[in-house]
């Protein structure tokens, strides 16, 4: 019975043979295990919350499906929970999770209320965070400089010649501002900032969103010359009206996103953009979270996996 356990929870010391063997029985037997009644004998859960904020956003999705193809081979079950960028429901579903005693948790970024915060820290569950950085101690994250790569994607339309970039943002939610701070540090060091060229929207990021803004702003802002949106789908949007009016792109205005969602390098012209690592960080933060839970310190609390500029057409 021993062996039979060890092997349908994959651990590694039992022969491919045999595990292949005990699973073939319970598959003919229609024998499901009981994940309480496991967790409750062996003082240990298999269950993996993975908190984010969308799924109707394609970098979560990226995000998800790497941290399941990595945590599932070791017998971990992810449980995926949305937050809606809402502090408060992540604090609920914290609370929720947090009760079935999980092996590890993930969490998108360092925004959530204090009783969350409390609530991880007293928890004791090994804990990895995703898409930010920090050099707190103590603290596990895997991500990218949110600031570093909107300075980038700015820097790189000065060095185009525009000199009225406009920052068009919805959502608002954390990684977001940090974008906008790098786009203002950019453009404070060539003495080119312009507070009103921001055009800051709290509506859920959405291509529709990305045509009205861009209207908006050539409406309103005309000698705007090159446009920074804060997601691609907001810049995918944004190309389809500037087609639809006859706005030249990039003659009259250039336009740059971020993320390279899927399409972006289809657009009319190809959008340029910032790729960020979103498979490599779902695996990444998985893996720092498999050693943690074996109860291994990793080398580097903090791993920042970079971003790549895809300079298209649009710029």
């Amino acid at each position: 019975p021993i062996t039979a356990s060890r092997a349908l929870r994959g651990e590694r010391g039992v022969a491919a043979e045999l595990v292949e063997r005990v699973k073939r029985a319970a598959d003919q037997l229609g024998y499901v295990p009981d994940p309480a009644a496991r967790a409750l004998a062996s003082q240990r859960s298999t269950q993996v919350p993975v908190l984010v904020p969308l799924l109707s956003n394609a970098l979560f999705v990226d995000v998800l499906e790497a941290v399941h193809r990595t945590l599932l081979p070791h017998g971990y079950q992810p449980m995926i929970g949305v937050t809606h960028y809402e502090p408060q429901e992540e604090e609920q579903l914290l609370r929720s999770y947090l009760a079935h005693r999980p092996a590890g948790l993930l969490l998108t970024g360092f925004d959530r209320t204090e009783a969350a915060r409390q609530m991880v820290a007293a928890s004791g569950v090994p804990c990895v965070y995703l898409m930010e950085l920090t050099q707190a101690p103590n603290v596990y994250c895997v991500g990218f400089s949110q600031t570093d790569a909107g300075h980038a994607i700015t820097e790189h339309l000065v060095q185009r010649g525009r000199q009225r970039i406009a920052f068009v943002a919805a959502q608002l939610d954390p990684r977001t501002l940090q974008r906008a701070e790098g786009y203002r540090r950019c453009l404070r060091e060539h003495g080119l900032y312009d507070a009103r060229l921001e055009l800051l929207s709290p509506q859920p990021s959405s291509m529709r969103l990305g045509g009205e803004l861009l209207e908006d702003l050539l409406r309103t802002r005309p000698e705007v010359d090159a446009v920074f949106f804060c997601n691609d789908d907001l810049a995918q949007g944004g190309l389809l009206t500037a087609l639809r009016l006859g706005v030249d792109v990039p003659g009259r205005i250039a336009v740059a996103g971020f993320n390279d969602l899927s399409g972006s390098d289809q657009m009319v012209p190809p959008l340029t953009t910032v790729r960020t690592p979103r498979k490599a960080m779902g695996e990444a933060s998985a893996q720092m979270l498999l050693g943690l839970m074996r109860g291994e310190v990793p080398v580097r609390n903090s791993v920042d996996l970079g971003f790549e500029m895809m300079v298209r057409g649009s710029s």
